[in-house]
């Protein structure tokens, strides 16, 4: 969006000049705040969805299914205490732990079950079941709350303490270590930049039973990034948008403490995300044929997302993409030189070596959640 542009608008007998940005500071105003009753407004402007593009006119069902199948994490509370600590919930502090679980879960969906996966309750699906398990709350879950909680030590964060997205991100790219099934390569990019051969070398490895050659490890790459002070800065609306029609895309994790969010699309100038704020008892999916445990599979699953104006988000964000194959990962650097290259403030940088100043430590495993370069 051309945010200069004059668009004129009647008033009566007076002839008003507005800019693009007045109306959509106007559109912002009118959403008042708080959450929008429907996800899904009826529009003819297309609907986002991780990549996916959806006519809410012509798919409003396919969308429902697409939401549905991601998976929600709430806050819970009975689980075991976490560490040494008393905390046998998380609600009121662990909504960025549970935003993270959701951003990494839909990487791990798209690497076993394919992004065209759709959830019922009635699937027994053992990929499923087994990708599920992981995120129990539970100290043997790999990526469980206690997993994530205890892992903050390493950032400096005590149990309880709140998590920004740049720390949630270091913590999830820890526990990925530990994911023998996935084999999980997860990137944090900092300094607003993508360096693509330190990718590379991240994601290529011997191929397994002496055979010569490399191969590709699936990555999830997470960049966190601040996009204003207080509130997002305009110009950076259309790139942000543009994050979720991207077919790699796992969604967008931010907010501030007691608010963080997941969010997963966008229609117009709205975004849709999933909520963590709502606390559940805890539950483990064990025997899938017992109709109890099919209660507590659906816990993890919303048939409806929640929307509000991008311009209530956040400006604290960790933006997220998931490359299965090295072909993805090229694809993804095209479009992001195609797409975002060529905005006046684009969200990010891209270079294929990085450049540090003779004497300048490299910021490359730099975890500090304030410490990260603020885009102006």
């Amino acid at each position: 969006m051309e945010f200069k542009q004059l668009v004129k608008r009647r008033s009566g007998n007076k002839l008003l000049y507005w800019t693009n940005m007045d109306m959509m500071f106007e559109a912002y105003l009118a959403h008042e705040s708080g959450h929008l009753e429907d996800d899904i407004p009826q529009t003819r402007e297309p609907v986002w969805i991780l990549g996916k593009r959806y006519s809410a006119i012509h798919d409003f069902e396919a969308i429902r299914r697409d939401i549905r199948s991601r998976l929600w994490f709430s806050y819970r509370k009975g689980f075991v205490a976490i560490g040494d600590s008393s905390y046998t919930t998380d609600k009121g502090w662990g909504c960025m732990l549970r935003c993270g679980q959701m951003l990494i879960a839909q990487a791990l969906i798209n690497l076993h079950l394919g992004r065209d996966w759709e959830w019922t309750p009635s699937c027994h699906d053992v990929r499923y079941l087994r990708l599920l398990k992981m995120f129990e709350d539970r100290r043997s879950a790999p990526y469980s709350i206690h997993q994530i909680a205890l892992m903050g030590a390493s950032e400096g964060k005590q149990v309880g303490d709140w998590f920004g997205p740049n720390t949630v991100a270091q913590v999830l790219k820890k526990l990925s270590a530990y994911d023998e099934w996935s084999n999980l390569a997860v990137h944090v990019a900092l300094d607003n930049t993508i360096v693509v051969n330190e990718i590379r070398n991240l994601c290529t490895q011997e191929r397994r039973g002496g055979v010569r050659g490399r191969e590709w490890k699936p990555l999830a790459l997470i960049i966190p990034l601040r996009l204003g002070i207080n509130e997002i800065n305009a110009v950076y609306i259309n790139s942000l948008k543009t994050c979720f029609t991207m077919r790699q895309s796992i969604g967008v994790i931010g907010g501030k403490p007691n608010h963080a969010l997941y969010f997963i699309g966008c229609v117009g100038n709205d975004v849709i995300f999933l909520d963590p704020h709502t606390t559940q008892n805890i539950g483990f999916v064990e025997r899938k044929e017992v109709d109890h445990e099919r209660k507590i599979d659906a816990s993890y699953h919303l048939s409806q997302a929640s929307r509000s104006h991008i311009l209530h988000m956040d400006p604290s964000i960790a933006v997220g993409f998931f490359c299965k194959t090295e072909n993805d990962f090229d694809s993804l650097c095209h479009d992001i030189k195609e797409r975002f290259m060529l905005e006046k403030q684009p969200l990010f940088e891209l270079v294929e070596n990085r450049h540090v100043p003779k004497g300048q430590r490299s910021r490359q495993f730099d975890d500090s959640d304030e410490d990260f370069e603020l885009l102006g």
